[in-house]
């Protein structure tokens, strides 16, 4: 899948905070290690440490206008940005488990369980003012970061998956309007899809047969990944029912396939180069598009309906806090600018990454804009790419057996059992 790093960081900051802290807030005292008078009795300032992994050189250049403003906004707190490049989550956990972990840092809504279970991550709420105005996040982006109530993270951006579909080609198969339910597209990617001879040179839908992008899908009859104690549960007749949809329209329908059976890399490449007419991708898509391939013709649309219920992916990440910090007050500070109104604005503002604040998105135009309007819709009722700490070890299991029988060589009902007895010996073992 598509890696969708694009996402980077910023937004509003409350002044106040450091004020109030000093006046009740543990480090905000003058023994504290934030507190480094100078000889003139003033406050020298407190640096923090930022760790994240690496971004698009675009990205990169918001990201370091955005700790510029906060800097500027907030003298008493410097920035120590780090960008790690290889293997992110491991360096994390290691420098975490090692007493050296950063005061901020990264975290993507896959991984967030695991670290919430290994109690690294300060919890957040006590530190929030009314306004920070937490109402304004859209729930599933802030719901991914908490565990029993309580936050442990702020989203800084998030995409949603949204339909691509290719205005020629509708137009070329005397399609109207983008599919609104399942049953359309279905019909439609039968008239999409080209053949010359035996050989299919493009796909009316190109699917990613995935976990990650299939997760709504076991959703959408009542099915789930997971259950309450982290065991794999993608097997059910309900997770089943929705996945069929998905393996019928390639085996039987021949009118949907993955990049890979076309040559593409991923779906925003095997679409760029009209060889599948209908993707689903998110936000990340559209830069791409826009440089790859200049003079394509596309729209996006909320994805179909099944069941009569909407459904998408959604994958964010969020700003947490090191619970070993040593400069809480200041970490606090810059979480809450970079994902508060103002730095969010930001950080955002190119549509590199999309707002998890409903104000910023309704202030920079998203929700209207005629690309990304479909994406912000998606939000407010996204599945976001998570399901608990045993998350690694499903979904390698599940993509090994539904890549095989999407490709036709295996029934769903056998492969996705076999996937599920596998995962659930694997989690078993490693209590």
């Amino acid at each position: 899948m598509k890696k969708r790093s694009g996402f980077a960081i910023v937004a509003l900051i409350l002044s106040a905070v450091l004020v109030l802290s000093a006046c009740g807030k543990s480090g905000g005292n003058a023994n504290s290690p934030e507190s480094t008078s100078g000889s003139n009795g003033s406050k020298e300032p407190v640096t923090v440490t930022l760790a994240g992994w690496g971004a698009s050189p675009e990205e990169q250049e918001l990201l370091n206008q955005t700790i510029q403003e906060f800097e500027t906004k907030h003298p008493n707190v410097k920035v120590k940005y780090e960008v790690i490049a290889d293997q992110y989550m491991d360096v994390i956990k290691t420098r975490l488990i090692g007493g050296e972990g950063p005061d901020v840092f990264y975290l993507d809504a896959f991984e967030a369980p695991g670290l919430i279970e290994r109690n690294v991550l300060e919890p957040l709420d006590s530190y929030v003012t009314p306004e920070f105005d937490v109402a304004d996040f859209d729930q599933p982006m802030l719901d991914a970061f908490k565990q029993g109530g309580v936050t442990y993270g702020f989203p800084k951006d998030s995409s949603t998956l949204a339909m691509f579909y290719n205005k020629k080609d509708f137009a070329d198969a005397g399609i109207t309007a983008p599919p609104a339910t399942w049953e359309e597209l279905q019909a439609a990617a039968v008239k999409l899809t080209k053949k010359e001879g035996d050989k299919t040179v493009r796909y009316g839908f190109g699917v990613a047969p995935e976990l990650a992008r299939q997760m709504f899908m076991i959703q959408a009859f009542g099915g789930k990944v997971a259950d309450e104690e982290g065991n794999a549960a993608f097997a059910s007749p309900e997770a089943l029912k929705g996945l069929q949809l998905v393996t019928d329209m390639h085996n039987v329908d021949k009118s949907s396939g993955e990049p890979k059976e076309v040559g593409a890399g991923w779906g925003g490449e095997m679409f760029g180069q009209g060889k599948a007419s209908i993707v689903f991708e998110g936000n990340w898509a559209i830069p791409f598009l826009e440089s790859n391939y200049k003079d394509l013709d596309y729209g996006t649309a909320e994805l179909p309906t099944i069941n009569g219920k909407k459904g998408t992916m959604a994958f964010t990440v969020a700003y947490v806090m090191n619970k070993e910090s040593k400069k809480k007050e200041a970490a606090w500070e810059l979480i809450s600018y970079l994902t508060g109104k103002e730095g969010m604005k930001t950080w955002t503002s190119k549509g590199f990454a999309l707002p998890t604040r409903k104000s910023v998105a309704t202030e920079l135009g998203y929700d209207k804009d005629e690309k990304r309007g479909a994406i912000v819709a998606g939000a407010s009722y996204a599945t976001p790419w998570q399901a608990g700490s045993t998350l690694p070890t499903i979904m390698s299991n599940f993509n090994n057996q539904f890549v095989d029988t999407f490709m036709g060589n295996s029934k769903l009902e056998d492969a996705m059992n076999k996937a599920q007895t596998t995962a659930n010996k694997e989690i078993a073992a490693a209590k």
